[in-house]
């Protein structure tokens, strides 16, 4: 979707996702708690991984909204991808970018079309959708939220453009 945003936006927009600060962190400290680990748990008699962060997780993390502030400070219209579980996210962000025009949009979609996805993206964890949706979004102020269960990234671009006049 943020491919699809940027392909159609009147400025230049850069993509800033949380996939790629998490892939900066070494592989050797997935798994470990000091850095990431996904731990199998049991909600509602099914299973999803759990997703623990350690400190160094964690600082990488608190570095990505600081690098998006930095970003942000030098003129930069950015998308940033990010999984908001808490709203000491959206509060940390509302509080780096105090000059900036900042808009949250919610992508929302039933817990069976995001299990479906995740198992037909085949590069995350099986159950990670599970356990991230009754608590992604949870204390989040949007400006937009969108239902993404029967729309295309495109039309959902076209959504976001629109409702900001991008």
């Amino acid at each position: 979707m943020a491919r699809a945003l940027q392909a159609i936006t009147a400025k230049p927009f850069l993509h800033v996702a949380l996939d790629s600060f998490l892939a900066m962190v070494s592989p050797a400290l997935f798994g470990r708690p000091e850095g990431l680990v996904f731990e199998p748990v049991e909600e509602e008699g099914r299973p999803c991984l759990a997703v623990r962060t350690g400190p160094i997780v964690a600082r990488a993390l608190a570095g990505m909204r600081h690098a998006v502030a930095a970003m942000a400070g030098q003129g930069n219209d950015l998308i940033v991808d990010e999984v908001m579980i808490g709203e000491a996210k959206d509060q940390a962000y509302r509080a780096l970018l105090p000059g900036c025009e900042v808009r949250f949009v919610g992508l929302f979609a039933p817990l069976e079309v995001l299990e479906a996805r995740e198992r037909a993206r085949g590069d995350r964890e099986i159950g990670l959708a599970r356990w991230q949706y009754r608590r992604v979004h949870e204390g989040v102020t949007y400006d937009l939220t969108i239902d993404t269960s029967h729309t295309t990234p495109e039309d959902c671009a076209r959504a976001i453009r629109d409702a900001f006049a991008l």
